[in-house]
């Protein structure tokens, strides 16, 4: 599998875009992390779908925009970016933060979505399970939060000390707290997420230290007909961990 990376303007911003594959399309939208660590897992998905991976506005190889500050605006962008792109109703994929931006895309643009996969999304507030609160976790700790296995991610680091690669992360992560600050975790969430009416499955690794898995089953009951996938002794980054579980995700969106 190699993703081929091209730049497009979407409502005059420079986004960064990966594809690959052919087939029905597919739009993952990644978490807050921001893809650093690869994304190994959509081997699974090019020999069937047309993978587009974009970089969302502040991460990756796309530009900030300051402009974009609420889950709100970044629905308005790729609903731009789809209809730019001639995406009548793509499969959509999304993890953690992206699975709040899918799942609200879903929500507002129903008749756009094809099936939808939520992989630890965030943006539910469940207060028996409540998301980490990271102004407690030390920023050195924060890549253990997201594995249980750290040789997963381990490779992932530069093996020199890299001002590029930390100020790359110290930009994402500035641009995530402000979506915090701007209604990320939301109490009302839960009252729109009955308008998911398109086939809907929520994975999620049941040793996640970020999102608990309890949140998993409040998702499942309030998205009607969602099924879930646990996936057994994992963090956070459930298809990285098990690659296995990318191909499940691809069963159920082709089936």
């Amino acid at each position: 599998m190699h993703l081929q990376q091209e730049t497009i303007k979407v409502n005059g911003l420079p986004v960064a875009l990966l594809s690959a594959g052919s087939g029905p399309p597919l739009v993952f939208f990644h978490g807050a992390g921001g893809g650093w660590h690869g994304f190994d897992f959509a081997e699974h998905w090019v020999s069937r779908f047309r993978v587009l991976i974009p970089y969302h506005p502040g991460w990756g190889d796309s530009p900030d925009a300051p402009e974009i500050t609420t889950v709100d605006d970044y629905v308005l962008h790729y609903l731009e970016m789809f209809d730019q792109l001639g995406l009548e109703k793509p499969h959509l994929v999304g993890h953690s933060m992206g699975g709040r931006f899918a799942a609200s895309f879903a929500i507002h643009h129903r008749r756009r979505v094809n099936k939808l996969v939520l992989i630890a999304p965030a943006g539910l507030v469940v207060p028996d399970y409540p998301m980490a609160d990271f102004s407690q976790v030390p920023p050195e700790e924060i890549p253990r939060y997201l594995v249980e296995d750290f040789n997963i991610l381990q490779r992932h680091f530069p093996k020199e000390p890299s001002p590029a690669f930390n100020t790359a992360r110290e930009r994402e992560g500035g641009n995530f707290g402000k979506l915090m600050q701007n209604g990320l975790l939301s109490p009302w969430l839960g009252r729109w997420l009955h308008r998911i009416n398109m086939p809907t499955q929520i994975v999620w690794g049941d040793k996640d230290r970020i999102l608990p898995f309890g949140q998993a089953e409040a998702w499942r009951k309030l998205i009607p007909g969602s099924q879930l996938l646990r996936v057994s002794g994992v963090g956070h980054l459930p298809l990285d961990e098990r690659p296995e579980s990318s191909k499940d995700v691809a069963d159920f969106l082709a089936a």
